[in-house]
């Protein structure tokens, strides 16, 4: 359901016959660069007021007036660790056009390239919107295909966030499923309504069943050789909070409650469109929770596929549990490898605000692969602990587990640890992510934005020896 604008704008220009060149430039090279050029242009830039600042333009016409030239601000080194995707602040302010860069280190080019693709992404869905119209030509060296790829599942994860939930129901999320699944040649298999306590997924049915969009476990497999990756998303498509109804002030970005399973299938299309040879599952429990004479209580104990038995201290911490059936389920495959993705606690917010995303994992070798993916893919992530001795905090003492315990600390690793308790001891990584931009920054406006999943896309070669 990628927008049709987007979808045009996510790739690198094709033509390059006419395409203007665009000198990158660093704020104390400037004077020695303009000493190579013609004495109009000299003149041309002195009379502007463009010092390469960072994210700073300026097109330089010829005799006729049509630009000869573009050139782009590259600022400091500390300015730039400041941000990522600084060209596609210029990109967002040229003019309709292709254009080729030149003079960018070979180090910093696959992550301008992506930049420059993502600021082409708006959501056009309810009215007329674009992004950048300008088009780059892709640098020699950079893999084309694999940027447009990452591209097109980002801007995917973003349009299943931004769209609200009258129109982003369990019903729809299913629907962008098999669309992706029927692209792709992947199977797909949904557990609905009551088939659930059949199938025995009992918390996923006992969240979503106070809703008229019934809940469902959506189940999606590709590939037959290689290493098994499982990639369980968290799929509340609105969340009130249930009998614990959240305050409206709370509620107003429930429709990105979703966002772990919208990232999880952004990062599902990375790595099917690249064929990277894996065995690829996700598992996506799409529920809303709502509030009906049917919904779970405070108070009720329900008990888990795996049997395990959950005292349901706040029927607003409904993610972990919808999750943990899954998990469930995803670690009976005995999988090499299960991630989970949701958009889970605002403890993790506080904690590392709303461009990191932080992450659980014991495993050396994949937290290793993680941070170097991070680096590599410019999706920054924030190792947390699995911290043993706060256990005994999920544990109340009526029954096995408490999906929220009281006083309020750390309640980003008290959600990490009750999920673990469902991975049954594969190899596993958890994912607290926001799933949101608050405010438009260079490549990313204001809205849903994918979190960890070029991260974790980099890092499945090193984490599983492909």
């Amino acid at each position: 359901m990628t927008s049709e604008h987007s979808a045009a704008r996510l790739v690198f220009a094709d033509d390059i016959s006419d395409a203007i060149p665009l000198h990158v430039i660093e704020a104390d090279a400037l004077e020695a660069w303009c000493e190579d050029q013609s004495e109009q242009t000299r003149r041309w830039i002195a009379s502007s007021s463009f010092k390469a600042a960072l994210g700073s333009s300026l097109l330089v016409p010829g005799a006729d007036g049509a630009p000869v030239m573009a050139l782009a601000g590259y600022g400091t080194a500390a300015a730039r660790m400041r941000g990522r995707f600084h060209l596609a602040a210029v990109a967002a302010v040229l003019p309709e056009g292709r254009y080729r860069l030149t003079g960018l280190e070979t180090a910093r080019q696959e992550e301008e390239a992506l930049g420059w693709l993502l600021s082409g992404y708006a959501f056009d869905r309810y009215h007329e919107a674009r992004g950048a119209k300008a088009r780059l030509v892709a640098p020699d060296g950079v893999d084309a295909n694999r940027l447009e790829v990452i591209a097109a599942g980002e801007a995917l994860t973003r349009d299943l966030i931004n769209t609200p939930a009258n129109d982003m129901g369990p019903d729809a999320l299913e629907a962008a499923c098999a669309d992706l699944a029927a692209k792709h040649g992947a199977e797909i298999d949904v557990t609905l309504g009551e088939d659930l306590l059949e199938a025995n997924l009992p918390l996923i049915h006992a969240v979503g069943r106070a809703s008229d969009r019934a809940p469902r476990l959506i189940d999606m497999a590709w590939g037959r050789s290689g290493p098994q990756v499982t990639l369980v998303g968290k799929g509340v498509c609105f969340d009130t909070g249930g009998l614990n109804l959240k305050p409206g002030s709370s509620m107003g970005l429930m429709k990105k409650d979703m966002g772990g399973a919208a990232t999880v299938l952004g990062l599902a299309h990375m790595i099917i469109a690249l064929k990277l040879p894996v065995r690829l599952r996700v598992l996506i429990p799409a529920v809303e929770n709502s509030v009906s004479a049917n919904a779970m209580r405070p108070g009720d104990i329900l008990t888990a596929r795996s049997g395990k038995t959950i005292e349901i201290n706040n029927t607003d911490a409904e993610g972990r549990l919808v999750l943990a059936d899954a998990l469930t389920l995803g670690a009976e495959g005995k999988p090499d490898l299960m991630v989970s993705m949701a958009t889970l606690t605002g403890a993790a917010r506080v904690a590392v605000g709303p461009d990191l995303a932080p992450y659980y994992a014991d495993d050396a070798s994949l937290v290793t692969a993680i941070e170097a993916g991070a680096a590599a893919a410019a999706d920054p992530v924030w190792r947390m602990p699995f911290h043993a001795p706060y256990e005994a905090m999920i544990e109340p003492g009526i029954a096995d587990l408490d999906n929220a315990p009281s006083g309020g600390f750390a309640g980003s690793i008290t959600a990490a640890l009750f999920l673990r308790r469902f991975s049954d001891d594969v190899r596993y990584a958890h994912f607290d992510i926001y799933g949101w931009n608050p405010a438009a920054a260079p490549a990313r406006p204001k809205g849903g934005v994918g979190m960890g999943a070029r991260a974790l896309l980099a890092a499945l070669p090193d984490a599983l020896g492909l």
